[in-house]
């Protein structure tokens, strides 16, 4: 009789101060990841720090205490962290915003309102892609 395993699933990082939108990522990524949730770049930047390293990462830009585009550029120029994908999500559609992000070194910048299913193919194509595959 084979022993029953619980499958564990990769960890991501979300960054988002807004309560109604932090309770969409989470139920929306919960299939495919665990999420840790934070309402600002400096504390999921400690948790970093601390040692705890998700798979990839979600940070909205408009964030209390570290916009995620200063957190981008601190994950970024990170020897640690930089290989840590990241996920820009935001309210803002502007050309320019989007260009620097990437620039900086998001893998993806992705505007709200999102479709679930499409956020989440985006973050599985993204993992496989840095070969970080997730299962299903």
């Amino acid at each position: 009789m084979k022993p029953i395993t619980e499958e564990i699933l990769p960890s991501i990082i979300v960054i988002e101060d807004d309560p109604y939108m932090q309770g969409i990522l989470k139920h929306c990524l919960k299939d495919n990841f665990q999420p840790v949730l934070f309402n600002n770049g400096i504390d999921a930047l400690s948790y970093l720090q601390a040692g705890s390293l998700p798979a990839i990462i979600i940070s909205d830009l408009n964030t209390p205490r570290l916009s995620g585009m200063k957190f981008l550029e601190q994950v970024k120029s990170s020897g640690f962290f930089s290989a840590i994908p990241v996920i820009i999500l935001s309210g803002e559609d502007n050309t320019e915003t989007r260009v620097k992000c990437l620039e900086i070194g998001a893998d993806d910048f992705v505007v709200k309102p999102f479709n679930p299913r499409e956020l989440n193919a985006r973050l599985k194509g993204i993992l496989k892609r840095t070969g970080r595959a997730i299962a299903g």
